[in-house]
């Protein structure tokens, strides 16, 4: 299997080939949480002191849903604050997710991620240096080029953490 970021059609050649490490990794998650069952997506590794793979998939979601609309150019309409949110808890955890099934999440995921293709389709490569803020409370300052990085190297970063809980879940499974 050969792997290239080639870029997609429709969009310009940079932000093309920004968004398709981001489709690649959206991929990739979708392999390696293929097959967990409700308890494996609810669980919380040793000691329950971890985020579970169902908190971490809607934190990427709601991670990445704050950056399409960062694009556009747009505050998140408070209906998909609601819908998708709160990035963190009142304890500034990751919210608590229990019972969501792998494939509602997913699907919910995949819709963000056809927000931001159409987000993207717009974009020029030279609208990628544009500044936009981000975080808790909109403290810090990045290009949007930045932005479609972070949301891969972002994704990635969490699916490391997913890949532990697997492995700790089939070592808790086996040695029950």
């Amino acid at each position: 299997m050969l792997y290239d970021l080639q870029g997609e059609v429709n969009m310009s050649h940079i932000v093309g080939i920004l968004y398709s490490a981001i489709k690649e990794n959206s991929q990739r998650l979708q392999f390696i949480t293929d097959g967990m069952s409700q308890e494996e997506v609810d669980y919380k590794g040793l000691n329950n002191n971890f985020n579970s793979t169902a908190q971490l998939i809607k934190h990427i979601m709601y991670v990445d849903l704050n950056w399409v609309y960062r694009i556009k150019g747009e505050p998140l309409p408070h209906s998909l604050k609601e819908q998708y949110g709160p990035m963190i808890d009142e304890n500034n955890r990751l919210p608590m997710v229990k019972g969501m099934s792998l494939n509602t999440l997913m699907s919910k995921y995949e819709g963000v991620l056809i927000m931001l293709k159409d987000s993207c389709t717009q974009l020029t490569d030279a609208d990628l240096v544009k500044v936009v803020t981000f975080g808790l409370e909109n403290e810090k300052q990045a290009t949007i080029r930045w932005g479609l990085w972070h949301m891969a190297d972002h994704s990635r970063y969490h699916q490391a953490q997913i890949n532990q809980l697997r492995r700790w879940y089939k070592e808790n499974s086996l040695s029950n």
